[in-house]
């Protein structure tokens, strides 16, 4: 499976896509990211025990300028270092923003309700070391993501 690189001011995070699971999602995320759309974007939601979440420009509507997605929604079970996509009350509002689940526990309840696109292989305690708040002071920026072929 292609994998998302994720370099980060604390460190880089290696994360496998999982297209079985969520391939119009793991497209569209592979384009914006071959658009340079999440290079120098804050990590603006970090919960402890819970996500990290990134994906639109602050100021703006929330959303890339592509169509949303439909709900690509699988029984791959929320854990540590799993990668879903945020959405609205609909679930086919997902578009550009995702998240990082923190803990198996804290993520156990997204199952089957969000988009599961990918999983951390390496590099978690990267994002451990982003700074918490929603959103928060000074936020950590991506300084860039890349596609690596399979």
């Amino acid at each position: 499976n292609p994998r998302l690189v994720i370099d980060l001011p604390s460190g880089r995070v290696i994360a496998e896509l999982r297209p079985d699971l969520a391939a119009k999602t793991v497209a569209q995320i592979t384009k914006l990211v071959q658009q340079g759309y999440y290079d120098d974007l804050a990590w603006f939601r970090v919960v402890d025990g819970f996500v990290a979440q990134t994906g639109y420009k602050l100021g703006t509507n929330g959303k890339s300028d592509l169509p949303d997605l439909p709900a690509e929604f699988s029984k791959y079970k929320f854990k540590r270092g799993t990668l879903g996509m945020g959405r609205g009350d609909d679930p086919d509002s997902a578009n550009s923003q995702f998240f990082i689940c923190y803990t198996d526990d804290g993520c156990k309840d997204l199952t089957g309700k969000y988009t599961a696109f990918g999983q951390v292989l390496e590099g978690m305690e990267a994002v451990d070391r982003l700074k918490r708040g929603t959103p928060p002071d000074n936020p950590d920026e991506t300084v860039k993501m890349t596609i690596e072929a399979p």
